[in-house]
């Protein structure tokens, strides 16, 4: 059988079907090499009538380990034909939980001795299920796999239970997947983490499942334990555990390298928590590290509104393992260069070396208001890191992009955060409230030189990148957005046809109402596209669900809500009649 694939230059053609992608970007490289020989000798190229579209994949939180939130490789939808007439709801598919992750997807992936493109859907409800991604048309009215890892055979004791919500909680009606999982598309595996109430225990687990299947894979799943050094709040004999019960694992998870990166915040700001990193081999699930944020004061949790640890290798030859970087919440402060062990990082942004998969702090930022926020509940880490491409202007080419609660947004040198000055940050730049007189608990994204920003009770905008500055902001949308705002992601055809979508997820109750999507202009926000509102009957996404996030891959929008999950695409493709929200 052969397939059609377009590779990110552009250059087209036929290729054995592969079921896995890395093995099909390998056959795209030597596609591309043939299709230069054949232009250098002269032959004619001959491109048959059926149609070439990419295959892309979406294996982690915001589309890449730098959480740019961009997909370039998107030719079947552009700023013609995203509007009410030609795009719209396609059809739905049940869930049995709130789903609170990011959808993930794969193409090309042989399941049951068929071929299908998947999207991968993780529900609080301690569910992970695999779909067709184009259509629910006979078999494919069902799930590819199904795989709840409440269950004995995913490790769980029998009667196993997703956590109740407790009073006040952030996640409700119950706790089970929250961060979103991560593929590794080399080896087949998506990683997730569950979390069960068995008896009187509370239960953390790492899986690796088998992404054709649903399968454990490597042994697992492995009960997420740990213990650092410190006399940090709720510590024994100056040692801190890790404690399940109070612990949230809400951002997305990292894979870098081999290694399965893991952050945790708390259930609100109850019981006495940390925010914790852990790391594990992913081919033998093998402990690496524990890393604590505060080993010797309190809280200090990983949040970032469900956003993915963010990650980068400048250096392949003679620094492989890469850096992280990521934002802390409020909590105790006690760091200052030089770094030792047992320093405690509250409201920080933090650059961890990964070498051998061991977190180990190398810089900080801390703002010079931490004091305040950590009072105030604060939150520096309420959002995501966004590592930005390199720059060919300005005085450092390496930046990262970042806003919390206090709604200042920072640009910092990645090779020289600032450290902490009581005095005055020492920044790149900083651009009090441009994002919300009311801080910010979401990410942004970027595409061709512009951040987007959609935080609390604000607009959509756009902020140029210009000489190494932010500027502007440039375009703002004529919509405003409630609590928590928006994750916007973007699909563009390399540097054209750029579409900002977002879901407008305030409704999440209660009282519950539904799910907003949209989409706008990339290069101008002002203008809107397409808004599921207009013709709410056909297009209701399902039941509002906070940080909502969606993926946008090969010509598909797919949106989690309360129960279900819904696709979105041109109604001219249309398999059947959608199915009711």
């Amino acid at each position: 059988m052969l397939v059609i694939a377009q590779d990110p230059d552009g250059l087209q053609g036929w290729y054995p079907n592969m079921s896995n992608p890395c093995e099909a970007r390998c056959a795209v490289t030597l596609l591309r090499s043939s299709v230069r020989n054949l232009f250098a000798s002269g032959l004619p190229l001959l491109v048959g009538s059926l149609s070439i579209f990419a295959q892309v994949s979406v294996t982690t939180w915001h589309n890449d380990n730098a959480r740019t939130g961009q997909n370039l490789n998107e030719t079947i939808l552009n700023t013609s034909n995203v509007n009410a007439t030609q795009f719209g709801k396609l059809f739905s598919q049940p869930v049995d939980g709130y789903v609170y992750t990011q959808p993930l997807y794969l193409p090309n992936l042989t399941v049951g001795g068929q071929l299908h493109n998947v999207v991968f859907v993780a529900t609080e409800h301690d569910s992970v299920y695999a779909f067709d991604a184009d259509s629910n048309a006979g078999s494919n009215a069902n799930p590819l796999w199904f795989a709840s890892l409440l269950t004995p055979a995913y490790g769980a004791a029998p009667g196993a239970t997703t956590i109740p919500t407790a009073t006040g909680d952030d996640i409700y009606p119950e706790i089970g997947i929250t961060g979103t999982p991560v593929i590794d598309s080399a080896s087949g595996t998506l990683y997730v983490v569950s979390a069960t109430l068995e008896g009187v225990n509370y239960v953390q687990r790492l899986h690796a499942l088998d992404v054709s299947t649903g399968a454990e894979k490597f042994g697992g799943p492995v009960v997420i334990a740990g213990y650092v050094s410190g006399t940090g709040n709720g510590s024994v004999d100056s040692v801190l555990t890790f404690d399940p019960e109070w612990a949230n694992q809400r951002p997305g998870l990292l894979l870098l390298n081999g290694i399965v990166y893991i952050g945790f915040a708390s259930h609100e700001d109850n019981g006495p928590f940390h925010g914790w990193i852990f790391a594990y081999n992913a081919q033998t699930l093998a402990q690496t590290s524990a890393f604590c944020i505060t080993p010797n004061g309190e809280d200090g949790g990983i949040w970032m509104g469900g956003a993915g640890l963010s990650a980068e290798v400048i250096d392949p030859v003679n620094h492989p393992f890469g850096r992280m970087f990521v934002a802390t919440a409020n909590g105790d402060f006690t760091a200052a260069r030089p770094f030792a062990a047992g320093m405690d990082y509250g409201d920080t942004i933090l650059n961890l070396d990964l070498t051998s998969g061991v977190p180990t702090v190398q810089d900080t930022f801390t703002p010079s208001i931490q004091a305040v926020e950590d009072q105030n509940d604060g939150d520096q880490g309420a959002g995501g890191v966004l590592i930005l491409p390199n720059q060919t202007t300005g005085n450092y080419p390496h930046l990262l992009v970042q806003a919390g609660k206090s709604g200042e947004m920072y640009l910092l040198n990645r090779e020289n955060l600032g450290g902490y000055n009581p005095s005055g940050d020492q920044v790149v730049q900083g651009l009090p409230y441009e994002v919300g007189n009311v801080g910010t608990w979401t990410s942004p994204a970027y595409w061709n030189g512009a951040v987007y920003y959609w935080a609390q009770s604000d607009t959509l905008k756009m902020f140029p990148l210009v000489n190494g500055q932010l500027t502007g902001p440039s375009a703002v949308s004529s919509e405003t957005y409630g609590f928590p705002g928006a994750n916007p992601s973007i699909s563009a055809n390399g540097n054209s046809q750029g579409i900002i979508w977002t879901i407008d997820s305030e409704q999440f109750g209660p009282p519950v109402g539904p799910a907003l999507l949209q989409a706008h202009d990339a290069s101008n926000p002002a203008t809107t596209l397409y808004s599921s509102a207009t013709n709410a009957s056909r297009d209701n996404p399902g039941p509002a669900v906070k940080f909502s996030v969606p993926t946008v891959v090969n010509g598909k929008v797919y949106v989690g809500a309360q129960y279900q999950i819904s696709i979105f695409g041109l109604l001219s493709g249309k398999m059947q009649a959608a199915s009711p929200s």
